[in-house]
Order: structure tokens, then sequence, then C-alpha cells
């Protein structure tokens, strides 16, 4: 009876680790050789449980073998397995799989061997989405980034030359050299400032604050590079995302792919769950709502109204009275568009065909509501 229920399971893992994606057991895999990895440099701990170490070490190293070959064999059966073999997620598996016997079958140490497990923490990174993008954000900023390289490399050569020149003679253990001047640069540039190494003359001095100077200058343009990247790649992503849900919703099909954009750049997205209080009666209003999916119930003087996706509420506290009329809570997990007041009349006055939708619409609702 185990035999149909055993292999049918192991077909399906095969399959989920042949797609190149990271499974919930690798991930707990990777998670238990890495601690097992450690406890290996413990001597206590490893001398109390060396048998289950070594047993659970070299099972982490059997299940990233087997993963490989799946890979492996999946990609070659595809037509595509040099494409995989070559790419950095097959070469990081791999390092993975091969990394740790190649070093014991060339005689290493088993302890200094098994210290190459922390590679198997490079398998996560192709699956981090946040790493993807930091990638695009190098790519897209690798020119500017690259200048303020330059200028960092600059600073630390006439850096370590001056020092050298003006200290050499005074302090010979510590500036006796360019290449022993570098290290007191890097270490000030970089404003680690370990004082190991310090600048006695007057002149020297002056230098060393300008690179103190020049070193905080230096890693604020690379921080706000990397910080003004990311916003771009940010709003990227919301912007497809947005542009995504605003297409869906009926009340904006009509208009032309210009206007959607338009109308993109006012909207911001909102993903609630369940049975939350979006709208609370007798508040301010300063935005109205799309219902991009899921739905939300109208708590109305008798009744219970639920509007459902390409819905709209909100927007009779903008046309009208500011003050809310109704309770308005999510049904079930839903996203919806907000457009904020300043935004909503600007969209009124761009787009007049709009403005006497949504009029009609609380027109309509007013005489409901009575």
């Amino acid at each position: 009876m185990s035999k149909p229920l055993f292999f049918p399971a192991l077909a399906q893992f095969a399959a989920a680790t042949a797609g190149r994606n990271m499974t919930k057991v690798a991930y707990v895999a990777i998670a238990i050789g890495f601690v097992m990895m450690l406890m290996l440099t413990v001597a206590p701990a490893y001398e109390a449980a060396h048998y289950w170490v070594d047993a659970t070490l070299w099972a982490c190293l059997a299940f990233f073998v087997f993963e490989w070959m799946v890979r492996l064999r999946h990609a070659f059966t595809s037509q595509r397995g040099w494409a995989y073999a070559l790419s950095g997620r097959g070469l990081v598996d791999a390092v993975a799989a091969i990394a740790v016997p190649l070093a014991l079958l060339v005689g290493a140490e088993p302890k200094s061997a098994w210290l190459l497990g922390a590679l198997w923490v490079l398998k996560v990174v192709p699956g981090v989405p946040g790493l993807r993008q930091l990638r695009r954000v190098l790519l897209l900023e690798s020119g500017p980034l690259l200048s303020v390289l330059v200028i960092f490399l600059m600073v630390l050569s006439l850096a370590s030359v001056a020092e050298y020149y003006l200290e050499h003679d005074v302090q010979a253990a510590t500036f006796g050299s360019v290449p022993a001047a570098l290290w007191w640069a890097v270490v000030t540039l970089t404003t680690v400032g370990y004082g190991d190494v310090v600048p006695i003359t007057l002149l020297g001095r002056l230098v060393a604050a300008f690179v103190m100077i020049c070193g905080l200058g230096v890693f604020g343009l690379w921080t706000g590079i990397l910080a003004t990247g990311f916003a771009a790649e940010t709003r990227r992503d919301n912007f497809l995302k947005t542009w995504e849900s605003v297409s869906k919703v009926p009340f904006f099909a009509a208009l032309g792919p210009a206007a959607i954009a338009d109308v993109t750049h006012m909207l911001r997205t909102m993903d609630l769950p369940a049975r939350t209080m979006i709208i609370r009666k007798g508040q301010a209003g300063d935005c109205m709502y799309f219902i991009a999916s899921g739905e939300v119930e109208v708590d109305l003087p008798g009744k219970k109204v639920r509007l459902g996706e390409g819905a709209f509420f909100g927007e009779m506290a903008l046309l009208g009275n500011n003050l809310r009329s109704a309770n308005i809570t999510t049904t079930r997990v839903s996203r919806l568009l907000v457009l904020d007041l300043v935004d909503f009349r600007l969209l009124m006055a761009r787009h007049p065909d709009l403005a006497e939708t949504i009029d009609a619409e609380a027109r309509r609702r007013a005489l409901e509501n009575k």
C-alpha cells in the first residue's frame, strides 16, 4: 500500500524541484545545514552530538546533490541543459552540490571542508525579490556609482601618498611606505576610524580632516544614488500594479491608454483583509475608492448594500457634504484604488465624462438613501 503513495509524492516533489524555484524543503535544508555547520566549529557541542551533526550535514548535502541532478536532467530533457548549467542559478546549485565533496577528495580536513557548506545560503539569492530589484538598480545606476567609485579611489590614492610624505619621517613604523599609509587612508575615508594609525604632524592632521569630510561626501553620494534608484524602481512597480488594477475596473474601461496612465499616476492601491472598516460614519471624507477586486458592505439606515468589483464609493463626501454618511467594511480580501480629494478634482477637470458619471451615481445613491 505504501508504494503507490510514495512514488506519486516523490514525483510531485521532483517536479517542484525541477521548476528551479526554491521549495520549502530546500529552505529547511539550508537552515538546518547552516546551523549544523556552525555547531561543527563549537567543540563542546560537536563532541556531545557529533554523530547527529555529521549525519545531518551529509543528509543536507545529499538533498542538494539530488536537487542539482533533478534540475540538470530536466534542463537537458528540455534541450536547455547548458543554458541552466552555465546560468547563475545553475552554477550556485553546482557549487552547493560539489564544493564539500571536492574539498574532501583533495584531502582537506573534514571540519574545514564542511565550512564550504556556508555556500549553501547562496541558493536563496535568486528567490529574493528585493535582491532582483537591487540588481536592476545597480545596472541602471552603474554609471553614477562608478563615477563616485573613481572619486573614492582618487582620494584614497592622493591621501595615502600625502600622508606618507608628511608622516614617514616621524612615524616610520606606521607610515614607512605608501601601502602602509593606504591602510590609514581606507580606515579614515570609510569613517571607521580605528585609531591604530594616527597622523601627528599639523599638515598630516589637516589632510586627515579633509579625507574624513570626503568620506562622508562619497558615501552620502552612494546612498543618495541607490535611494533614488530604489525609489524609481518602486514607482515603476507600483505603476504597473496600479495600471493592471485600473484596467480591470469597468468604470475606466472606456478610457484610452493615455487617460488610464493619467489616472494611474493619481491612484494608489490599498490591499485590505476581510472585515476591515474602511469608512466610519460621521468622519470627514478626503478620498473616494474604486474596487479593483473583492467586495465591501455599506451599512445604510435599515439596510445593507454590497458593492463588488468595478464599483466605487466615498464620492458623496467629495461632491457635497464632506462627512461620511455610512459605515463601509470589506467582506473579503479586497484591493481598492484610492483617489484623494486634490487628485479627484484634477481628474474631474480633465475628464468631464467621468465627472458626469460619478455625479449621476452620487445623485442616484442620495435618492436611495432618503
